[in-house]
């Protein structure tokens, strides 16, 4: 039965926790794994640019033994030059599995509901499940488990913070949201993670007090206040985010062995200072690296035959 992967809820918590077992085994011994997916094509479709995304699939797959085949906006164009439907039905009969980085979820939606092969969401407004799985793996590489931790994500509630909720609800990880009131994650992305979170006991909260966000976590967690699509109303937000800043005094209200971690690209001197994103219980080039890492993992979950 084809298995897509459109947001960390897709993957049960044993699926997730056997696919961080399995990055850390390719993380640890990348030749044992250099013809797992052997003559198998992964298409990269891009409406968004991107560094980390298409850098760690690009060479992942490649790792894998398999190929990728970058498609640009020039090329796609989803649903303008040519309908989702009929790019999916293309693609279907030419790869093995198509990534995508795109604005709409409904589009990853629709794609994986019209093609016959695994879909990877690479990026969408609504979620970016493949970065809480390297986030994940990476707390776990750091804190050694996952039971008890809590991560405040401080900033806007947008795709990353609604799949760092999905991972806590699977895992176990307490997940408090600070943010400005009107910059809640979406209602029904909340509803879902307090549904899922019931299984494993994870409390998923939002609060509006950074310090109290803040307060007796494990990991600090932030992103750029205003996402691609939202440049328009970068300094508009910047006033009202900047009560938010993740800097020193704040990160003074998290335990004393918190690590801060950070989606990036990073606005320094905005959502987060210099003193802080290069302090020495920053992670965040560690996350960076395991994006690479995790999604090795999830392509060999939904690729290998």
């Amino acid at each position: 039965m084809k298995k897509d992967f459109l947001s960390v809820l897709d993957f049960t918590t044993d699926e997730i926790l056997a696919s961080f077992e399995l990055a850390k085994d390719m993380k640890k011994d990348r030749k044992k794994y250099s013809k797992a997916l052997e003559g198998e094509t992964l298409a990269l479709i891009f409406e968004k640019p991107s560094l980390r995304t298409r850098t760690s699939f690009d060479v992942g797959i490649q790792q894998l033994g398999g190929y990728s085949l970058y498609l640009s906006p020039n090329e796609i164009n989803l649903g303008k030059r040519e309908s989702v439907y009929d790019v999916a039905k293309n693609l279907e009969r030419m790869v093995q599995g198509v990534m995508i980085r795109t604005f709409g979820h409904d589009i990853v939606e629709n794609f994986a509901r019209y093609a016959r092969i695994p879909i990877i969401n690479g990026l969408t407004d609504y979620s970016h499940p493949c970065q809480a799985m390297a986030d994940f793996l990476t707390i776990l590489e750091h804190k050694g488990k996952f039971e008890g931790l809590k991560l405040c994500y401080v900033g806007d509630g947008n795709n990353v913070a609604h799949s760092l909720m999905d991972a806590g609800a699977r895992l176990g990880v307490n997940v408090t949201v600070a943010c400005p009131k009107g910059f809640e994650p979406n209602l029904i992305a909340f509803q879902e993670a307090t549904e899922a979170a019931k299984a494993t006991g994870a409390k998923i909260e939002v609060v509006h007090s950074p310090e109290e966000g803040v307060k007796g976590a494990d990991v600090v967690y932030t992103d750029v206040w205003a996402s691609m699509g939202q440049e328009a109303e970068a300094a508009k937000r910047r006033q009202i985010f900047m009560p938010f800043q993740v800097n020193a005094e704040l990160m003074k209200h998290a335990k004393d062995d918190a690590i801060f971690m950070h989606c990036l690209p990073a606005h320094r001197g905005d959502e987060v200072t210099d003193e802080v994103i290069d302090a020495p219980y920053s992670v965040v080039f560690d996350e960076a690296e395991n994006r690479l890492h995790a999604q090795k993992a999830i392509m060999y979950q939904l690729m290998k035959k």
